[in-house]
């Protein structure tokens, strides 16, 4: 029988690799120069001249590793590739070392790759919100409050202000972080509501919640009227599903409030978004839109401790997906900001086990408890203890 056992290591991390390095006795001092051999990276860049691409494929060669590209790129029969490079942290960083020297632009690739995988180091553990600092140590919870008539889950539970702030203050008891207070449904093929109806709704709430509330509020709104007056009545935090996409006056009343923001990305209005779920490469093109709703916001002056992004679960994406946004999530940390993920009771979780919506508490834990593991640093949920339970339980799984 043979003396040596051998196993799979799970290194997801620069610390997973520097603690089982320490856990074998590796010298101090060498496990600063390992760990990076340790962590294994697969990076998509897009539409590189086929020039570029070939260098790029040479040198990664040449480091160890490998890079993709279409065929036809080595004899330039093609105008452009998609490349994808493969290859550990270590052998990436050589490559960025060796394109400052290299033509036909790859200096600047180079710059752009280098701050690239800089990204790819936790999130930031603050989020900064108009009166305060949130820490991001563990998962937080943003409870869902619909002071609507027609929102999928819990429209017209909550239409009186009195009742509305009493479950606000039930869920803060319950382990909630934020409250997150909506007066427009969102659900697919939801009709807009007037700005000042909006608001009629959700002002009165967060000025009952005043001073007995200890957690921040969230205004779940894409219009800046609505924020502006949510902001005034006492909320900190401005929940856009439109990424500031929908009205231009966002992205200015953001910076000049000093609000935390949350950019989520959508295609389309709620009315006609689930017409506009076909997408070529799903993870990618909604990368791609976050990146032009964080560069929006920048552009305005909204510093970026103050960002979180929200992927869009149910919005403009279909079944399958939420299920590749869930499994893929990890990807979306690459653009270095904490992540919020929604998938509480949607619909989607409904259609996988066949349960109405009051029925999806279960279905809904798995969600959560896999963006935890994944990433995910903010929960958006309508069952706020048993939620609480389910992420921390997963944080303490995948961080101990």
């Amino acid at each position: 029988m043979s003396a040596f056992t051998a196993r799979l290591l799970t290194v997801a991390s620069r610390e997973d690799a520097e603690r089982e390095l320490a856990r074998i006795g590796a010298d101090p001092r060498g496990i600063g120069m390992m760990s990076p051999k340790m962590l294994t990276r697969c990076v998509h860049l897009s539409k590189l001249l086929c020039r570029q691409a070939n260098v790029l494929k040479q040198e990664m060669l040449g480091l160890g590793g490998d890079a993709a590209v279409a065929r036809g790129t080595v004899a330039c029969s093609i105008d452009s590739t998609d490349v994808i490079l493969m290859g550990t942290e270590k052998q990436l960083q050589r490559l960025c070392e060796k394109l400052l020297h290299q033509p036909f632009g790859l200096a600047g690739l180079a710059e752009e790759l280098t701050s690239f995988l800089a990204s790819l180091s936790p999130a930031p553990q603050i989020w900064k919100i108009a009166r305060r600092e949130l820490v991001l140590d563990r998962p937080l919870i943003m409870g869902i409050l619909n002071v609507t008539p027609d929102s999928f889950s819990d429209g017209g539970s909550f239409l009186d202000p009195h009742s509305a702030a009493e479950h606000a203050l039930e869920m803060e008891a319950e382990g909630a972080d934020i409250i997150d207070i909506g007066g427009e449904s969102t659900r697919p093929g939801a009709p807009q509501v007037p700005a000042a109806e909006e608001l009629r709704r959700v002002a009165p709430v967060i000025e009952l919640l005043s001073g007995r509330l200890s957690c921040p509020v969230s205004v779940d709104t894409w219009k800046g009227e609505v924020a502006q007056g949510a902001l005034v009545a006492g909320a900190e935090i401005i929940n856009d599903i439109s990424g500031f996409g929908f009205d231009p006056a966002m992205a200015p009343l953001a910076a000049q409030s000093g609000a935390g923001v949350v950019l989520m990305h959508t295609r389309g209005t709620p009315d006609m978004m689930q017409s506009h779920t076909g997408y070529g490469d799903l993870v990618g093109e909604v990368i791609a839109g976050l990146r032009c709703s964080l560069d929006s916001a920048l552009s305005a002056g909204v510093e970026r401790e103050r960002i979180v992004i929200d992927p869009g679960i149910g919005f403009a994406k279909d079944t399958a997906g939420n299920l590749e946004i869930l499994r893929r999530l990890r990807e979306f940390t690459s653009l270095g900001l904490p992540l919020l993920v929604g998938t509480s009771r949607k619909s989607f979780i409904g259609k996988i086990l066949g349960r109405e919506t009051g029925e999806r508490l279960a279905g809904t834990a798995a969600t959560v408890a896999l963006a935890v593991a994944n990433g995910a640093s903010i929960l958006r949920v309508h069952d706020v203890r048993a939620m609480r339970d389910a992420a921390d339980m997963a944080h303490a799984i995948a961080t101990k």
